[in-house]
């Protein structure tokens, strides 16, 4: 056994693993595919959120969110999707994953909707203005996007979002409650750091939807 800094009792084989969780049943085996259908499509069409995860050479995990208008991810055909990558904060973590591991996993996110879809495939950063200008939002053509052939396809059911409340509105959170941004950076950055201004310069960019295209 391995262990961890805070327990010996790890789970260290396949074996073992499946001695405490079971094996998946046949039907839920049945549910993988290698591409999109006229039903999965339907998910990715309605969704307006997708988390992207990718992975360095070395194992380093990144999540990263990617929001648009519903259906912002472009089917070009059942085995292929485009992301188009808006402007951000230029560190780059899941494109600069991709070109040293262009493995990738997405989950798509439907406001209100318990069941998800996840993708997993292979991602080709491009620059192609052919495949991208479909993508444009306010005038605006993306520089980047990720192409992604399909690996797998599948639903996720939605036992997780139940167990979470996750779409229940009385469980909603007041953003006040939480600690601000600029709370947070000055935390990061020391007593001179001016929060206050932090947040009300931010909160003016998004008001003029600076950056957002």
């Amino acid at each position: 056994m391995i262990g961890h800094r805070l327990t010996r009792e790890t789970i260290d084989t396949a074996a073992a693993l499946r001695d405490l969780i079971g094996t998946p049943t046949t039907l839920v085996c049945a549910k993988l595919s290698d591409r999109l259908n006229q039903l999965t499509r339907q998910f990715i069409e309605r969704s307006p959120l997708v988390c992207l995860a990718t992975c360095d050479e070395s194992g380093h995990c990144d999540v990263s969110p990617r929001g648009d208008p519903r259906g912002f991810v472009r089917i070009l055909d059942d085995a292929t999707l485009l992301l188009p990558e808006r402007p951000g904060n230029r560190i780059a973590d899941s494109l600069l994953n991709i070109l040293r591991n262009p493995q990738v996993g997405l989950l798509f996110v439907i406001p209100g909707v318990g069941d998800m879809l996840r993708v997993n495939g292979r991602a080709t950063l491009i620059s192609d203005t052919k495949l991208l200008e479909p993508c444009a939002v306010e005038g605006k053509i993306p520089r980047v996007g990720i192409l992604v052939d399909i690996d797998s396809a599948f639903t996720h059911c939605s036992k997780a979002s139940l167990r979470a409340l996750l779409w229940d509105p009385a469980q909603f959170v007041d953003r006040a409650e939480l600690p601000s941004n600029g709370e947070i950076m000055k935390l990061l950055n020391g007593a001179d750091f001016d929060a206050t201004q932090y947040d009300v310069e931010r909160a003016g960019r998004y008001a003029r939807r600076e950056g957002f295209y």
